[in-house]
């Protein structure tokens, strides 16, 4: 990748941090003021979807 492909790609990075940071910021404090987080529903999805993934990535090594 050329130096001046890498110097965009570093600002057009900065420039989406700049835009999206209030939202972020915002949402993280809407989370932690959550009476009630309901961590457990996400997490066994998101477990089931990586242990897939690496049974695939088994099956295809072997």
């Amino acid at each position: 990748m050329q130096i001046w492909e890498q110097v965009l790609l570093g600002l057009a990075a900065a420039i989406l941090v700049f835009i999206f940071w209030p939202g972020a910021r915002a949402a993280m404090q809407r989370s932690k003021e959550a009476e009630n987080p309901d961590w457990q529903g996400a997490l066994i999805p998101i477990g089931l979807v990586v242990l897939f993934v690496i049974i695939l990535i088994l099956i295809a090594r072997g």
